[in-house]
């Protein structure tokens, strides 16, 4: 599915859309299998009531959270190719653009040692 920059906004369209593309992610073959089931379980550990560190904790509590969800910003757009993610990008490119600007900026929070240790896939070394 490509990109629309004519897309009207609804609530219930959008959700539409985003189930479509992690569908749509979820099955492309040139993102590895191990990396695929990292990210489902960095949801997972995202939507669970049960924290590492528990959320009424002030400041901290919800820093796990924070670095989880940066984790997985910092794989669909710092790590994968743009190609891989825009072939199933959904909305438009100024979308694209905003949301891939404040994912660099969450996924400053998540060491590099952690994500060389978490993610099989490797960038095109023709990467812009």
């Amino acid at each position: 599915m490509a990109a629309d920059s004519n897309k009207s906004f609804s609530p219930f369209t959008t959700f539409k859309d985003l189930i479509t593309f992690i569908r749509n992610v979820a099955n492309d073959e040139r993102i590895p299998a191990r990396d695929k089931k990292v990210v489902l379980a960095l949801v997972a550990l995202i939507l669970i009531p049960f924290d590492i560190i528990p959320d009424w904790i002030p400041i901290i509590g919800v820093l796990d959270d924070l670095i989880l969800m940066a984790l997985i910003l910092d794989y669909f757009f710092n790590v994968l190719d743009q190609e891989i993610l825009l072939s199933h990008f959904p909305w438009s490119m100024k979308a694209y653009t905003r949301i891939r600007w404040g994912a660099r900026l969450i996924a400053m929070l998540t060491p590099n040692f952690i994500k060389q240790k978490i993610w099989k896939y490797k960038p095109s070394v023709f990467r812009n």
